[in-house]
C-alpha cells in the first residue's frame, strides 16, 4: 500500500491552490524556517519515504521566500509558458513508464526488471538478425553474377556508365538492398542507448526502489561502482566485449582476403579490441543500474554469436551452414611441387589434396588463384582432371590460367576439350552449361588468335553468335563479351560490315560499347588481345 501511495504521489502534480499555499506559508513564516526545516529533515530521516517530493518541500522551505516560490511555480505550475526543462525526451519517458508498469504488475526487484526487459528486447530483435543473414546470403549468391561496379581494366568504360550498368543488373536480378549490411546495427545501437539512457535517468533521479533494488554487492542501483568488489562487474562487461570480438573474427575469412580488404578487416578488428579500454573506463562512470543492463546485453550477444555458429541452430533457422570450401585456404607444399605432395590447411587441420573431390579441388584452385599462386592452382586442377577428365569447369579454368601464363597452345587444347565435352550431346540447355560453353568458346578463340590461327579462333567465336541471347545477368554479360571479341576478330580480317553488326548489338545491350565505334574506324585496337589480358572472368 505504501509503494502504491508513493507512486501516486510521485506521478501527480500539485494543483495551483496547493502551490500557492506553500508559497504564502513560507512568506509569512520566514522567521521559523530553521526550526521547521530541521524538524522536516528529522522526520524524513526517521520514516525515509521513497519520494523526492518531501525532499523538495523541505529544501524549498529552508530557502529564502522568493527562491522557494519561484522553484515551486517552475516545477508544478500548469501554465504552458513554463515548460519543465528537466523532463527526459519522449522515448525515454515511454520506456520508464513501461518499466514502471512492469514493476507494478510483477513486484520483481529492479535488477530482474532491467535484465528481463533486456532479454525481451533482444528476443524481439533476433528475427531481424536472422532475416539480415538470409538477405546477406542472397546478396552473396547474386553479387558474383553481376557486372563489376568499377570499370574492368582496358574496358574503356567510364565509372558512371559502369555503375549505372551495375545497378541496372542488380535490380533486374532482384538483389536485396545494401541496407541489409547495416540493418541489425541500425536497430540494436539505438535500442542499446535508449535502455542505457532510461536506466541512467532512473538511477540519477533516485527512482523509488532503485536504492535497494540490486543484488549481491551492488544493492544500490543509484550508486557508482565502489569498494573492493566494485570493479568486478565493469571488468566482466569489458571482458565480454573483448570475447565477442574474438568469437566474431575467429572463423571469419575476411582477414584472409587479399589486398586492401584483408587489411581493412584487420584494422577493424584491432579497433574493436582497443575499444575494450574505453568501455572499461565508461563502466566506472555510470550508475550500477546501467551496469545490470550492460552486463545482460553483453552476455546475450555472446550467446547469440555462439548459437549462430552451431550447425543445428543454423539448419533450424534456415540459414546457410559454412563449410571449408568457402574459406580461402592456405596451401602447403612438401618437398616438391608434385600434385601428390600438395596439402590444404583448413579449420579441421591439414588435408591432402588427393582426398578432395574434383569440385572441391576446383573451388580451392579458384581461391588460390586470387592470391596469384598459379602453379599451385594448376597442380590442383590437374588432380581434379585426373579424377574426372570430362569436368568442363576444371578444363575452362585450366585453359584460362594457362592463357595468363602465355602458354597459348596448352590453353587452346584445354579450352577446346571443354567445348567438345559440352557439345557431346548437342548444344546444352542448362543455364550453367550454356555459360561454360560461352566462356570456353571465348577463350578458345582468343588462345587460337594469339597463336596466329585466325580461322580456328573465328570458328569458336562464331559459335557464340549462333546461340540465343540468354536471360541471366551474368551469362548475358559473358554472351555480349563474346560478341565483342567476335567483332574485333572480324575487323582484323577486314570483315568490317559483320564486325559493325555485332558491335551494334553490344551497344544496344550496354551503351558503353559506343566508345569503340570510333576506334573501329581507325582499326587501331585489337580488342580481343585487350580482353584476353583481363582477369575479371576469374
Amino acid at each position: 500500500m505504501r509503494l502504491l501511495t508513493s507512486k501516486v504521489l510521485r506521478r501527480s502534480r500539485l494543483s495551483p491552490p496547493l502551490s500557492q499555499f506553500f508559497c504564502n506559508y513560507s512568506s509569512s513564516s520566514s522567521s521559523s524556517h530553521s526550526l521547521f526545516g530541521s524538524s522536516t529533515q528529522h522526520h524524513r530521516h526517521d520514516h525515509n519515504p521513497p519520494l523526492n517530493y518531501f525532499g523538495r518541500c523541505s529544501s524549498a522551505l529552508l530557502s529564502p521566500p522568493h527562491h522557494h516560490c519561484f522553484s515551486f511555480s517552475r516545477r508544478f505550475s500548469s501554465q504552458p509558458n513554463l515548460p519543465e526543462s528537466d523532463d527526459p525526451f519522449l522515448p525515454v519517458q515511454a520506456l520508464i513508464s513501461l518499466l514502471d508498469a512492469y514493476h507494478d504488475v510483477t513486484g520483481f526487484p529492479w535488477w530482474i526488471i532491467i535484465s528481463s526487459s533486456t532479454v525481451a528486447m533482444r528476443l524481439a530483435l533476433f528475427p531481424l538478425v536472422v532475416l539480415q543473414l538470409k538477405k546477406l546470403k542472397r546478396i552473396g549468391d547474386i553479387l558474383p553474377k553481376l557486372p563489376p561496379p568499377f570499370p574492368p581494366p582496358l574496358s574503356g568504360r567510364s565509372f558512371r556508365d559502369q555503375i549505372a550498368l551495375f545497378w541496372k543488373e542488380k535490380k533486374a536480378a532482384g538483389c536485396p538492398s545494401v541496407f541489409w549490411f547495416i540493418s541489425s546495427v541500425a536497430f540494436q545501437v539505438p535500442c542499446f542507448f535508449l535502455w542505457i539512457m532510461s536506466v541512467r535517468r532512473m538511477s540519477l533521479d533516485h527512482h523509488p526502489g532503485f536504492d535497494s533494488g540490486g543484488i549481491l554487492w551492488f544493492q544500490d542501483l543509484t550508486g557508482y561502482p565502489h569498494g573492493v568488489l566494485g570493479p568486478i562487474v565493469p571488468l566482466i562487461i569489458a571482458g565480454l566485449h573483448f570475447t565477442n570480438v574474438q568469437v566474431s573474427f575467429q572463423k571469419s575469412s575476411l582477414e584472409h582476403l587479399p589486398g586492401s580488404l584483408g587489411l581493412l578487416a584487420k584494422i577493424y578488428r584491432m579497433y574493436l579490441q582497443l575499444l575494450t579500454l574505453p568501455i572499461l573506463i565508461a563502466t566506472f562512470n555510470v550508475p550500477q543500474g546501467c551496469l545490470v543492463y550492460w552486463l545482460t546485453n553483453g552476455s546475450l550477444s555472446l550467446i547469440q554469436l555462439l548459437c549462430l555458429r552451431n550447425p543445428n541452430v543454423l539448419e533450424f533457422l534456415g540459414l546457410p551452414i559454412k563449410n571449408d570450401p568457402v574459406v580461402a585456404p592456405a596451401n602447403k607444399e612438401k618437398g616438391s611441387s608434385g600434385v601428390a605432395d600438395i596439402c590444404i590447411l583448413t579449420k579441421q587441420g591439414e588435408i591432402s589434396a588427393k582426398s578432395l573431390s574434383p569440385a572441391e579441388l576446383v573451388a580451392y584452385s579458384i581461391k588460390i588463384l586470387t592470391d596469384g599462386r598459379r602453379d599451385t592452382a594448376i597442380g590442383l586442377l590437374r588432380l581434379a582432371l585426373e579424377k574426372d577428365p570430362g569436368y568442363a569447369r576444371a578444363l575452362l579454368i585450366m585453359g584460362q590460367t594457362l592463357l595468363q601464363n602465355k602458354q597459348f597452345a596448352e590453353a587452346a587444347e584445354s579450352l577446346e576439350s571443354a567445348v567438345s565435352k559440352l557439345l557431346v550431346a548437342g548444344y546444352p540447355t542448362e543455364v550453367e552449361k550454356i555459360d561454360l560453353l560461352i566462356l570456353s568458346s571465348q577463350w578458345a578463340g582468343i588462345a587460337n588468335i594469339r597463336q596466329g590461327k585466325m580461322e580456328e579462333g573465328l570458328l569458336h567465336l562464331e559459335r557464340i553468335a549462333q546461340l540465343e541471347e540468354p536471360e541471366g545477368p551474368k551469362i548475358k554479360a559473358h554472351y555480349y563479351d563474346g560478341l565483342f571479341m567476335l567483332s574485333s576478330a572480324l575487323l582484323n580480317v577486314d570483315r568490317k560490315a559483320e564486325a559493325l553488326k555485332y558491335l551494334q548489338m553490344c551497344a544496344a545491350y550496354d551503351p558503353s560499347y559506343n566508345a569503340y565505334f570510333e576506334l573501329m574506324e581507325t582499326d587501331s585496337t585489337d580488342f580481343a588481345s585487350d580482353l584476353a589480358s583481363s582477369r575479371r572472368d576469374f
